[in-house]
């Protein structure tokens, strides 16, 4: 089995996050635009920890599944 990142892998992701972006606002435009709002009401310090976390559970996940 080939493991490692080949363009289809790639644009196969891209789509994925599309999707799972795409799926809030086209679903509930109203709930979106109240959560993006409140979003916008964090601090630097409290948006760069949620990114961090992000960053940190993306990277566990791919040395997870790889």
């Amino acid at each position: 089995m080939e493991v490692g990142l080949n363009s289809t892998t790639f644009w196969l992701a891209i789509g994925l996050v599309l999707l799972v972006e795409g799926f809030m606002p086209f679903v509930s435009p109203s709930t979106w635009r109240q959560t993006f709002a409140q979003i916008l009401r964090l601090t630097d310090g409290q948006l760069r920890f949620f990114g961090l976390i992000s960053l940190l559970l993306g990277l566990l996940l791919i040395w997870w599944l790889a």
